[in-house]
């Protein structure tokens, strides 16, 4: 069975989760690995107790053996052994996602993610300068590696995904909010990103590429990007100018 699944040695770990890019990921891996083996334990006991009965309680004879009815002990443990199982699934996953979820007061880099039909344009904030694409020519998003970014999700139009898998992450894109989580890219190197909600047509084509870099290149690509007049920021399709209030855009400069 380990064989068919084609994994490494590398890969056999991870259980079929991708190699974490962020700090962040690798909390969510040890969630997934923790409860892989708590499911395999469980899994161990039932299917020890069902051998064990299998075995010691076959029917030797035409009469049906003992049958165990209105017992109230073993009623008990049934109620009794899930709710605890639960319960402390509940407590680590809760424990993780307050983690996960938490904004930091000073990022280092604040980009404003722009889901729509059907490609992703980003407003690096701090660096007044943007990037879009299109489904016949994705875009690049350059993230510089040690450093703490905070991602302010918007969209114009319809539902979309933020999802980028070896970050073990993605959060929803939702016209009239502003959905936001905060990584650190740990991990030099160029990965895939994807919509993983059904946006229309060409959802299919809304790809895009992220490449943690060094410093040193990201000042480089935002300078590119300066030097080639795009600076301020695309439509954001929805800001918040205040608490509590918010405001849409329809198009011009925010």
């Amino acid at each position: 069975m380990l064989t068919a699944t084609g994994c490494s040695t590398e890969d056999l770990p991870r259980l079929g989760m991708p190699i974490p890019a962020t700090d962040q990921a690798r909390r969510i891996l040890h969630l997934w690995q923790g409860s892989w083996i708590a499911a395999l334990s469980v899994g161990a006991v039932v299917w020890g107790l069902i051998v064990w009965s299998i075995i010691f309680y076959r029917r030797r004879s035409a009469e049906l053996p003992p049958q165990v009815r209105f017992n109230l002990p073993i009623e008990a443990l049934y109620t009794a052994v899930p709710f605890v199982i639960i319960s402390v699934l509940f407590y680590f996953v809760a424990r993780d996602e307050t983690k996960l979820l938490e904004i930091p007061d000073h990022p280092d880099q604040t980009i404003n993610v722009v889901g729509r039909q059907w490609n992703w344009s980003f407003n690096y904030l701090d660096q007044d300068v943007w990037d879009a694409g299109t489904p016949a020519q994705p875009v690049t998003l350059y993230l510089p590696k040690g450093e703490t970014i905070l991602f302010e999700l918007t969209s114009p139009d319809v539902i979309h995904s933020f999802w980028v898998p070896n970050f073990l992450f993605k959060m929803d894109v939702i016209p009239g909010r502003v959905n936001k989580f905060a990584l650190t890219p740990s991990r030099e190197g160029r990965f895939a990103g994807r919509c993983a909600e059904l946006c229309g047509v060409d959802h299919s084509r809304m790809q895009f590429s992220v490449e943690v870099v060094g410093r040193d290149v990201f000042d480089q690509k935002m300078a590119e990007l300066r030097a080639a007049g795009q600076t301020g920021s695309l439509p954001r399709g929805i800001t918040e100018p205040n608490p509590g209030s918010l405001r849409v855009e329809t198009g011009g400069e925010p």
